[in-house]
């Protein structure tokens, strides 16, 4: 489906603007040329009784050939107009008539009329006079009212004429300035469309309307965040990279050494290193396809309302099991609700990997605590692991996971994407009391 141009909408909503006030115009000017032409008429026709009022005794004599013949300069004048005459006395005699109009009768009254004469009858408009205040004489001019509508239709056309072809004219400037008008948009969607998203280039600024300033700004934002996006994506797809070369190839040399001959207690040993190199394995590829489920959630997801105080509680819940075989005590504190707008399967993931580290990463008898604060805002995870080794040396490593661990810096590496989108940050802070070591993410506060 071929989508229309901008420029295309802009001028169909402003011809069709131009159309409706054009059209109105031309009404406008037809009714009023038909209204000033009857004016014109009828003025005419007061006028030329006026005069032949004015003319004492004269009478009409029929020309030999017709006044328009012989009068080159008239001949087919648009508006030459045949007028008859009809002068009464007042008795009501015919003093003297001209013109191709049937012999009106005779009346009292005087002013405009509209009359049928002739056979077949035909309409008139007339105007008559008395000559004020001896009333003696009384004149009548007529004038066929074809003959008027004729030169009503001429007047009216002539008035709307001029809109007729103004249309077309002013499409065609409207078409030019609105093309032209545009230009500083086209090049800005050129300079768009030819931006490398792969390089650190950024959109110049060199178009002056000021317009055009806040979108230059927000592509250039959404740039920098797009490479930094993609700079911390590539070191840690890197660094994941590089933590899973290793156990792969143990896993591969494992394999391998099973093939020869080995005692039982080799194999046994190696069949566990082919083990624990394959968690190791699996924890890496789980790194990344958080990062990934981060990565296309910040893209494609929006932040939904949700309560944090809950989902905290419901992850701890989840983990109850994990860390009562573990020897572990966790527990939450923070308040019964904790309205939030983020991810929650982002966030949900972020307090899992640090509740999983600390399980991980601490001895038996170690208490692991999510703590939130709505007034911060923020949500820890602490722990008192040392004060445990202190308490009990002799437990210090027994509960400590046997899996050669990641270390906490991919971990947190998909805890600080998942902050950055969340628009907080990640950071080690001093642990309140009874606990010695606290990770925190810290959000903006609202």
């Amino acid at each position: 489906m071929k989508h229309p141009t901008l420029m295309q909408h802009l001028l169909a909503w402003v011809l069709g603007a131009l159309l409706l006030v054009w059209a109105s115009f031309i009404v406008v000017g037809y009714r009023t040329g038909i209204h000033e032409a009857d004016e014109l008429t009828d003025g005419h026709l007061a006028s030329v009784a006026s005069l032949l009022l004015s003319q004492s005794g004269g009478i009409f004599v029929l020309p030999r050939e017709p006044l328009a013949s012989s009068l080159p300069s008239m001949q087919g004048h648009d508006y030459q107009q045949s007028l008859s005459i009809v002068v009464w006395d007042a008795t009501g005699q015919v003093l003297t008539r001209t013109g191709d109009a049937p012999r009106p009768p005779f009346g009292p009254g005087a002013g405009f009329a509209d009359l049928q004469l002739g056979d077949p009858p035909g309409e008139w408009r007339t105007y008559a006079q008395w000559d004020e205040p001896q009333r003696t004489r009384r004149v009548m001019v007529l004038l066929s009212v074809k003959e008027r509508d004729e030169l009503v239709q001429d007047i009216a056309e002539q008035m709307a004429m001029p809109g007729l072809w103004l249309l077309p004219v002013i499409a065609l400037a409207l078409g030019f300035a609105i093309r032209r008008g545009l230009r500083p948009l086209h090049e800005l969607s050129r300079d768009v469309r030819e931006l490398d998203t792969t390089q650190s280039t950024m959109l110049q600024s060199a178009h002056p309307q000021r317009e055009f300033k806040a979108v230059v700004d927000s592509i250039n934002t959404l740039l920098e965040r797009q490479h930094a996006a993609l700079t911390r994506e590539r070191q840690v797809a890197g660094e994941l990279a590089h933590e899973l070369r290793t156990p792969l190839a143990s896993v591969a040399l494992h394999a391998r050494s099973l093939r020869g001959p080995l005692s039982d207690a080799e194999r046994e040993a190696s069949l566990a290193r082919l083990e624990q190199e394959a968690l190791r394995a699996g924890e890496v590829l789980a790194h990344l396809l958080a990062l990934a489920r981060a990565s296309r959630t910040e893209l494609a997801e929006a932040a939904q309302p949700l309560d944090l105080s809950e989902l905290a509680r419901r992850v701890v819940g989840e983990y109850a099991q994990t860390a009562f075989d573990s020897g572990h005590e966790l527990a939450f504190a923070g308040p019964t609700s904790h309205p939030f707008a983020g991810h929650a399967v982002l966030l949900e993931l972020a307090l899992r990997n640090l509740i999983e580290n600390a399980l991980r990463h601490t001895p038996r008898g170690t208490t692991v605590e999510v703590q939130i604060d709505p007034a911060g805002p923020w949500v820890q995870v602490c722990d008192n692991g040392h004060q445990g080794v202190a308490q009990d040396p002799q437990h210090a490593h027994a509960s400590l996971d046997p899996r050669p661990g990641l270390g906490l810096g991919l971990g947190h590496r998909v805890i600080e994407k998942i902050a950055a989108i969340h628009k907080a940050h990640l950071a080690q802070v001093p642990p309140p009391a009874g606990f010695d070591t606290c990770y925190r993410i810290t959000f903006q506060p609202r």
